[in-house]
């Protein structure tokens, strides 16, 4: 059987404390995973009482520094917790810190590093929860998504990574980039961690599993599409129905809409830091507002009606298939810090409202990989339980990475 992860083995185990914080005192100098540790003082009841999280450096934390990963906020101190610290909070969760973030969450990287090999990107924006979560610092921690930047660092780090569906979980406390595509998720080790979490915040994660499930491939390296490939296959021989799905007439459209409007939306979110600070606020986050603001508003509007009539044609697709299965990410984590990889592979479901999840491909002894897998908008249950379900069966000898 998998491993069920770090989550799971520490509901009743208040002792895991101490392993957590040894593991950050010994890795933290080779990963920098983390901006501030501090473990919350509290012992409040519910589901989750003592169990430790990162929060990502752009989420707001009462009393805990949050710089959104730029320098110029290094003293900047919250006021106030954000509505999903609260939320955590109202569960018995712990706040162990923070976690890095590429500046203002966009492409220029953060310090930290692949806990799998340090040469190489743990991915971006959420990088030091990813990061966090692989190396086992904490069993869960906060991440968010504006194109990929919850489910391309979970594949790069060979974790889960879990963005629900738009709206789903309260964005007030956290910094604004694209609020009609900013999504806040969760990392946890494997499936059936995220599914104890989503559970404990009081969500529903059972359904029935889908008789098929529908498969779209991107463009994607060699690797990763031999990995996805094997994926498939494993899933295929244990009794998962896989079809290859008829994509849309806007699909192609919405592909390319997404970005279009983070750029256009994140021009006007960081316009004021950017007339203040200029390229110090990152120089492709710079050149972003620079291209954004320059960008019709009929551009803009012509990208949110290609997503609308995207949402219209894919709502059918879903009925047919339920879960739809892709690639995570690319390929395996580029060599080197300079860039945080594409998020191509997931920004469609972002875009779409969606909820998506990347679980683990067994890839030993290569870099990670991972198998995404998205569902229609509201149908998180759904997308957890097969989740689960497929990690089971891909893990079912053990893990390999």
């Amino acid at each position: 059987m998998p491993n069920p992860g770090l989550l799971s083995r520490m509901l009743s185990a208040e002792a895991h404390i101490p392993q957590l914080l040894d593991c950050i005192r010994s890795e933290e100098p080779r990963l920098h995973a983390w901006t501030e540790i501090r473990l919350e003082d509290h012992n409040l009841p519910g589901p989750l009482q003592g169990i430790p999280y990162g929060a990502k450096d752009i989420v707001e934390t009462a009393g805990y520094t949050t710089s959104y990963g730029s320098h110029l906020y290094s003293s900047n101190v919250s006021t106030a917790d954000a509505a999903l610290i609260s939320l955590l909070r109202s569960k018995g969760a712990r706040l162990m810190g923070k976690t890095q973030t590429t500046s203002f969450a966009y492409f220029d990287p953060a310090p930290t590093r692949n806990p799998h090999d340090p040469a190489y990107t743990p991915g971006g924006s959420s990088s030091g929860s990813a990061a966090a979560v692989a190396k086992g610092m904490v069993p869960f921690a906060i991440g968010t998504q504006t194109q990929g930047s919850i489910v391309r660092p979970a594949s790069y780090c060979g974790v889960t990574g879990f963005k629900p569906t738009f709206g789903a979980l309260p964005v007030d406390g956290i910094m604004p980039f694209a609020p009609s595509l900013d999504t806040p998720g969760f990392f946890t080790q494997t499936a059936m961690d995220m599914r104890l979490l989503w559970s404990a915040l009081s969500f529903p994660v059972d359904a029935p599993l889908p008789d098929t499930f529908g498969m779209v491939e991107f463009d994607v390296e060699p690797e990763m599409q031999e990995m996805f490939r094997h994926a498939i296959q494993i899933l295929g021989q244990l009794g998962c129905r896989i079809q290859r799905c008829p994509l849309p007439p806007a699909w192609h459209d919405a592909l390319h809409a997404v970005p279009l409007i983070q750029t256009y939306e994140g021009a006007r979110s960081m316009r004021l830091r950017y007339e203040t600070h200029g390229n110090a606020i990152g120089a492709k986050l710079a050149q972003l507002v620079r291209d954004g603001l320059a960008m019709p508003e009929s551009q803009y509007r012509d990208a949110l009606a290609a997503l609308q009539s995207a949402k219209q044609q894919m709502a059918g697709l879903f009925q047919t298939f339920p879960v739809i299965l892709s690639a995570a990410a690319p390929g395996p984590p580029p060599k080197g810090l300079a860039s945080t990889g594409s998020p191509r592979c997931n920004a469609i479901w972002t875009g779409l409202h969606t909820p998506a999840i990347s679980i683990p491909i067994p890839v030993a002894p290569q870099l990670p990989m991972g198998l995404q897998m998205a569902a229609a908008p509201g149908n998180d249950a759904l997308l957890i339980s097969a989740a689960a379900h497929c990690y089971a069966l891909l893990h079912s000898q053990g893990d390999n990475q």
